[in-house]
């Protein structure tokens, strides 16, 4: 349901939250860390297409959960990669990944801090590349604050990537993902109490309660244009990563789309913004 005001506890409520999903992730299918210490790469491929040769850079991951694709980019030839994450368990569970493959702390650590307070938390002053994953911004209210923080980070020469779900999927309904049922211009908070979790719906979460918002994509563009950053291109891609909507169809490699005979919308977008 929408809140006119969010509550004043949201970061706890979500950070809560999160913290209870740590252990479910880390023993799921989804994630599947056995494949992953094998070898396996989770960074989609147009991820990888689009951020480019990473070797000997160094990478900043904003709100990491458990640091797959932050030590995905390190075994992809980045110089030294720094996840940050809210939640800790998730930090701690990202920190044990990392040793199990064989990444110590000089190619790959992490830190628990809110993305607001980043600039403080992480051990360098800039990054050649912010990387941020998908399903990130919707856990955060400001998104204006959000991309000073980011670029700040950037440094010169270097660029932020944001990979996320479209903001149209928020207003479309579970089911079909044909018809408009909630408000794409609402600033409001959406408060829920979520059973499960994308990696098992079954699961059992203690702490149900999550706050998110959605923030269109000409916020988020004009957010980080505001902050010094110039966009280098904004993409649209028909995929999602999980079944956002029941009518959604497996196409194999970790992909969702509509049926063939369903028009085709954006379910996720990707962005590069470079600092001069």
């Amino acid at each position: 349901m929408y809140a006119s005001s969010h509550p004043e506890d949201w970061r706890e409520l979500n950070r809560a939250n999160w913290d209870d999903r740590v252990p479910v992730h880390v023993a799921s299918d989804y994630y599947d860390l056995d494949s992953f210490r094998a070898g396996k790469d989770p960074l989609r491929d147009f991820e990888v297409a689009e951020v480019g040769d990473v070797s000997g850079r160094s990478l900043l991951h904003l709100q990491c959960h458990i640091g797959l694709d932050t030590l995905s980019w390190a075994r992809r030839g980045a110089a030294r990669v720094v996840g940050l994450d809210f939640s800790e368990p998730a930090v701690v569970a990202a920190g044990r990944i990392a040793g199990e493959i064989g990444l110590g702390p000089e190619r790959a650590s992490f830190v628990t801090s809110d993305v607001y307070d980043a600039v403080a938390a992480v051990p360098d002053e800039s990054y050649d590349i912010v990387y941020t994953g998908v399903g990130a911004l919707g856990w955060l209210p400001d998104v204006d604050r959000w991309a000073e923080v980011a670029a700040s980070l950037v440094a010169p020469g270097g660029f932020l990537y944001l990979a996320e779900f479209h903001p149209l999927t928020d207003v479309l309904d579970d089911e079909t993902g044909s018809r408009i049922v909630h408000d794409y211009f609402s600033r409001d908070a959406w408060v829920e109490d979520v059973d499960g979790t994308y990696t098992d719906v079954d699961a059992r979460i203690a702490n149900k309660r999550t706050v998110e918002w959605q923030h269109p994509i000409s916020s988020v563009v004009s957010a980080l244009c505001a902050n010094g950053l110039r966009l280098e291109f904004l993409h649209e891609h028909d995929v999602s990563l999980f079944q956002r909507f029941g009518a959604l169809e497996s196409q194999g490699g970790g992909y969702y789309r509509f049926p063939a005979d369903r028009p085709r919308i954006p379910l996720m977008y990707s962005l590069k913004a470079s600092k001069v």
